[in-house]
């Protein structure tokens, strides 16, 4: 299948690795790179990923998205969906969690 999400917004769900946005670089196979990517390691305001990449979070002072790294390749991607320009826009106001 021809990768047609090269370029764009996309939540990335990893079998172990957890679930990413960003920037969709390249893929080959399981293999995909992301760029401008945040780890999404804690959402609430939307019931699943599916949500989230269409709707964004509707409660963005919970969640817990570290800081974006300028590039990561993930290794282990099961799941590649595209946002909507209204979830990009919410993940990336996301305030920076820290520990």
């Amino acid at each position: 299948m021809k990768e047609t999400n090269i370029g764009k917004y996309v939540i990335v769900r990893g079998d172990r690795s957890g679930v990413f946005a960003g920037n969709l670089a390249a893929r080959d196979g399981r293999e995909v790179q992301l760029t401008e990517c945040r780890r999404i390691w804690y959402w609430n305001g939307a019931a699943s990923i599916s949500q989230l990449a269409i709707d964004g979070t509707r409660k963005p002072q919970e969640c817990k998205f570290p800081a974006p790294v300028e590039e990561i390749t993930i290794l282990d991607a099961i799941e590649i969906i595209p946002c909507t320009e209204k979830a990009e826009a919410s993940i990336k106001a996301v305030y920076e969690w820290k520990c």
